[in-house]
């Protein structure tokens, strides 16, 4: 039966899935728990602020190697590295008794979900059929799309019980059990790098660019968006992206091979992809923030809030997978951008007049959207594309999903400060409400222009197939 399963290959699976999902979720979890990190570790909000951007930034930087990683290493020694780091880090995290040892933890940490999660998707591409490829990578969908969700319910929870530390605690002996699962089932040989370098140079050019874009949206937080400060970073960071852009097209080496980017649909596929998930992230960033200050709940409230939006969710990708298998990409897709729209202006709407009941019945609607088009969107990304440039499409997505996260935290984090410095008052309460509904018209123009990429791709592309 060739359009099988096996056992093996859904527990090798299972057990990176779960190492991506842990390190997904412990990145979140720690968003809830900033107040109280300020206080114990004696730093500002902005220094401690780095434990999610700067776990970000770095697990971008990793994934943008996973391309040539993946086809240099056998996959079982890249999960028994991935998992490694992530336990040592995660205890030095329990134990950290300063805010350098625990960012030190937490870059661990990064490196483990920048290896695991391009590793998942790869055991997937390379090993279930593509009968099957539409449910498995819907269900691969769930593993990073409902971390970032359950994050704020679990480490409000945990941190109002216990204490942030024990966050970690919870995690560790799950991580033991995934390393043993993983080293029984995770097979399979690297294609090989004969005639590839590694690109060094492509790997500081990105992290320069994507430390670059975030330092210019901080920019728009401290002096605001039309200050010298943010027009001139702007400038700066067109033309780094622009050196970086003719030295990918002149280098005989590589780190991605971006000339999949010339494919129209794999490149509309990625915009849909990075855009849901920098909605994705960015709500269960701005949303339990609003909560808390505009809404006076505490942060077990605030996290839990989101949960019945991501168990539905988590429900409906496997599903939108199965609806790809059977009936191809635009049901689920459309499906997807109209959800997603619908409850992007929904928020902005009802911005000035929200409640926790409002909060979670639109949050719902925006997840169920969400899920049908994230893992739907990267299976027929990766139906674009062969052979070993699969590991490149696979690296790239990983990769700007990744960075959307990163991205969408900042940018919605510093519309929030910079609604401050627009009004001039010191109200927070008045300037999160007006900070937030920014937030949300860009979500919502966000929303409408991945629809309209959906529509396009069916029209110009799809249509007769």
């Amino acid at each position: 039966m060739k359009d099988t399963v096996s056992t093996r290959v859904k527990l090798s699976i299972f057990a990176v899935g779960l190492l991506s999902f842990t390190g997904i979720l412990i990145e979140t979890s720690m968003n809830v728990t900033f107040p109280t990190l300020t206080k114990e570790l004696n730093v500002s909000l902005g220094t401690v602020q780095w434990l999610t951007t700067g776990y970000l930034l770095l697990t971008t930087i990793v994934m943008s190697t996973t391309a040539y990683i993946l086809k240099k290493f056998d996959p079982l020694k890249i999960f028994i590295f991935a998992a490694s780091l992530c336990l040592i880090g995660s205890i030095i995290c329990m134990m950290a008794p300063n805010f350098p040892v625990l960012m030190a933890g937490r870059l661990l940490q990064a490196i483990a979900t920048g290896l695991s999660t391009p590793l998942m998707f790869n055991l997937i591409f390379e090993e279930v059929p593509p009968a099957k490829l539409g449910l498995y990578t819907g269900l691969a969908g769930v593993v990073i799309s409902l971390a970032p969700a359950l994050g704020p319910t679990y480490g409000g929870i945990i941190n109002r019980m216990w204490s942030w530390r024990e966050i970690f605690v919870g995690v560790i002996p799950l991580i033991i059990v995934l390393f043993i699962i993983g080293q029984l089932s995770i097979r399979g040989k690297a294609f090989g790098t004969k005639g590839i370098s590694f690109d060094y140079f492509s790997v500081i050019g990105l992290a320069i660019i994507f430390s670059m874009i975030l330092f210019t949206f901080d920019q728009a937080g401290t002096h605001g968006f039309t200050s010298s400060q943010f027009l001139l970073w702007i400038v700066v960071s067109i033309v780094v992206v622009l050196i970086f852009a003719w030295y990918n097209s002149q280098s005989k080496r590589q780190l991605i091979d971006f000339s999949i980017l010339k494919l129209p649909v794999l490149r509309l596929r990625l915009f849909s992809y990075f855009s849901l998930q920098f909605i994705n992230i960015g709500l269960s960033f701005v949303l339990p923030i609003f909560a808390q200050t505009a809404l006076h709940l505490n942060s077990a409230e605030a996290g839990l809030m989101l949960l019945p939006g991501s168990l539905l969710g988590a429900v409906m990708g496997p599903f939108a997978g199965y609806l790809y298998d059977k009936k191809g990409p635009t049901l689920p897709l459309v499906i997807s951008g109209i959800l997603i729209t619908v409850g992007s202006g929904l928020f902005l709407i009802k911005s000035e007049s929200l409640t926790l009941m409002s909060i979670t019945l639109i949050y719902l609607i925006l997840r169920i959207g969400f899920n049908f088009g994230f893992g739907t969107s990267l299976s027929d990304g990766s139906r674009q594309v062969q052979g070993a440039k699969k590991s490149d499409q696979n690296s790239l997505f990983s990769m700007m999903q990744q960075y959307a996260g990163s991205l969408g935290t900042n940018v919605l984090s510093v519309v929030i400060s910079a609604a401050a410095l627009t009004s001039g008052s010191n109200n927070s309460v008045v300037n999160t409400i007006s900070g937030t509904k920014v937030d949300f018209i860009i979500l919502t123009i966000l929303s409408v222009l991945v629809l309209g990429s959906i529509l396009y791709v069916h029209f110009k592309y799809q249509k007769n197939e």
